[in-house]
């Protein structure tokens, strides 16, 4: 039985990724899109209910996985529709606060929701691998993140940057929150032991670059993820949404919940 998919923002660049890959995936059919702006020229040609709200859709398409790659405020939006309707969400949104993640998990125990950072079934793998290296390495090697996105990307540091220095803090022992160095500027002394730096560089139409460095006595190990596509993300959305149709509500899915079954 084929996943029925609804795509919210479907004129944006991730959103267009990931109508073209549901409509090649024999597993999937893409019954509804949703883009509010000006984006939507040509979306009523794909063959489905088109709206510019989700409200709207969800009025003819029923039992559908909403895919959602927007906005932090449109994307609680549609949690919040989730949590009424029973419908499933995948969310890929980054930038969120932490109250509003709170807010996502507490709609997660309504609805089925699945929410990451970053889709990629290698960066999920990574964070999986990297508290090991970080234990194995010890307190001697000082720990930093630098990440590339493209001109277009909206928060920094990226999801992805934050998530791993999230994992990296945890091995640690430590609060991010706490010890994170998102800027460096002028007579800044000493760089204080407990501290991990996430620094952030724009530019051109890089999809995603993210290095962990564990810079130690006399050496350095680099650990690089590049994304070389929208692909990459949208394969993992598009896995996700599969994997979801058929999970219940009671908390906030993650990726390492879907490869750990």
């Amino acid at each position: 039985m084929k996943c029925p998919l609804i795509i919210n923002g479907a004129g944006g660049r991730m959103g267009a990724t990931l109508v073209r890959l549901a409509q090649s995936d024999s597993e999937l059919t893409l019954a509804g899109v949703v883009e509010p702006s000006s984006r939507a020229q040509g979306l009523e040609s794909l063959g489905c209910p088109f709206g510019k709200s989700l409200g709207e859709v969800l009025k003819t398409v029923k039992g559908a996985v909403v895919i959602d790659f927007t906005s932090p405020e449109a994307s609680l939006g549609t949690a919040r529709l989730a949590a009424e309707t029973g419908m499933a969400a995948v969310i890929g949104t980054t930038g969120f606060t932490p109250e509003q993640l709170d807010e996502l998990r507490a709609a997660a125990r309504q609805a089925p929701l699945f929410w990451a950072s970053n889709m990629s079934v290698g960066i999920n793998t990574l964070l999986a691998v990297l508290p090991e290296l970080v234990k194995k390495l010890g307190p001697a090697y000082d720990l930093e993140i630098m990440e590339v996105h493209h001109n277009k990307k909206q928060d920094a540091p990226s999801g992805t940057a934050l998530t791993l220095g999230e994992c990296l803090a945890e091995a640690r022992g430590w609060e991010l929150r706490e010890k994170a160095c998102c800027c460096r500027d002028g007579i800044i002394g000493e760089r204080p032991r407990e501290e991990i730096g996430l620094q952030t560089l724009r530019g051109g139409d890089v999809v995603g670059d993210h290095t962990i460095y564990f810079f130690g006595p006399g050496e350095r190990i680099e650990v690089t993820h590049r994304a070389h596509s929208r692909d990459t993300l949208a394969l993992g959305a598009l896995r996700a949404a599969k994997w979801l149709h058929s999970q219940k509500p009671g908390k906030l899915y993650s990726m390492v919940d879907m490869l750990m079954t």
